[in-house]
């Protein structure tokens, strides 16, 4: 099998891959309703059904979306694959649409045309009856989007029995490049309880919660520092009821991002030292690491390198990235299994109104999927 076959087959049924892009993102699948998103799942189901003649494994799921598990080969050793069919996207929000070479749409990018390209480069192999060192196991998620919350520990899990992971999350916008590495992401919320008080008879007999928290709001802004690559935002605060009266509590969400886990271990231990600074005020601190950094590693270079080297073969001109946004693929890179990402569509505007695909790069990305799964 040379490498312009695998390209030359995909490109014969371009016009089916786009259609079934279309499918799974008219499909409408918003995190927060169980019912779209385990439609959209069954619409999943039925694309690898009649694509790959694969039935899932349904990993049921009280709260959110059903997770899905194909499983393509067989052999002790496998590959992993991993996206989500979740969105941000509320019904009706978007319309699905095409532009020239783009294809807008919801979750057409992040990560519906991902999941697509994955089974179309399987589909592929398939066709020319190539030999894949290790099965090839699919594991579609419902949550990622709110953190993984459920999927988590059957990422984490279905990693560890895996040579490799490839996280077909979209490319990085402006160069396409694949991603080597991801800051991780840490979320908190601060609670300041103070003492309330008249703010014109008894001002001096109150403790302004909002006073402290403003003095906090300072002092982890200025945690951030551009060199190391971490940023600490506070980007909601609430607090007091009424002007005329001392406010007796406020809080704040923080965002927090890390290219290191030691330095969101760091981050982490100054969070849950805050405390208060003059008798009469609380402070408490919720939250934690939700995504731990992907660190670039020596066998993820030795990933990006394979697939830097197809790529050239296919005449594509491949170029690597640290992102500040995390996916599924920082769980798995955190212990300790070579994952590379960014495999997906190439595209703009990830939960940005104009979220859209560049349709001429679906072909391309799906033969190189294709031809590194028979080569890891």
């Amino acid at each position: 099998m040379t490498l312009s076959d695998f390209y030359a087959y995909l490109e014969a049924h371009r016009a089916q891959i786009l259609q079934d892009i279309r499918t799974l993102v008219q499909a409408e699948s918003p995190t927060h309703r169980k019912d779209l998103v385990d439609e959209c799942g069954r619409v999943l189901a039925g694309l690898f059904r009649d694509r790959l003649r694969l039935a899932p494994e349904v990993l049921a799921q009280d709260k959110f979306g059903n997770h899905l598990r194909f499983t393509y080969g067989e052999g002790a050793s496998q590959v992993l694959i991993i996206g989500h069919f979740d969105t941000v996207w509320d019904p009706g929000r978007l319309a699905l649409r095409e532009e020239g070479d783009r294809l807008f749409g919801p979750g057409v990018l992040d990560m519906k045309a991902g999941l697509v390209q994955a089974l179309w480069a399987v589909r592929a192999l398939q066709a020319a009856g190539a030999s894949v060192p290790h099965k090839v196991v699919f594991l579609c998620n419902s949550d990622e989007e709110v953190g993984s919350r459920s999927s988590r520990p059957l990422i984490e899990a279905e990693a560890r029995k895996s040579k490799a992971v490839f996280v077909v999350e979209p490319a990085q916008a402006e160069t396409g490049a694949l991603k080597t590495g991801r800051k991780g992401v840490s979320m908190y919320r601060v609670h300041v309880h103070g003492r309330a008080a008249h703010a014109g008879n008894h001002h001096e007999a109150g403790v302004s919660a909002i006073r402290e928290l403003a003095r906090i709001v300072q002092y982890l802004e200025g945690l951030t520092d551009y060199d190391l690559g971490t940023t600490v935002n506070v980007g909601v605060i609430r607090g007091g009821t009424r002007s005329n009266v001392v406010p007796e509590s406020a809080e704040a969400e923080i965002d927090v991002r890390t290219v290191t886990v030691a330095e969101a271990e760091r981050i982490d231990a100054v969070m849950k030292g805050l405390g208060p600074s003059r008798e009469g005020l609380r402070v408490e601190v919720e939250g934690g690491i939700n995504r731990p950094p992907m660190e670039r590693t020596g066998q993820t270079a030795r990933l990006f390198a394979l697939a830097q080297e197809i790529g050239s073969q296919l005449g594509m001109s491949l170029s690597e990235a640290l992102v500040g946004g995390g996916s599924d693929g920082n769980f798995t890179a955190a212990i300790g299994v070579p994952t590379l990402d960014g495999l997906g569509a190439v595209g703009d505007g990830p939960h940005a109104e104009h979220e859209h695909i560049l349709i001429p790069h679906v072909v391309p990305r799906a033969a190189l999927l294709a031809h590194l799964l028979t080569r890891v």
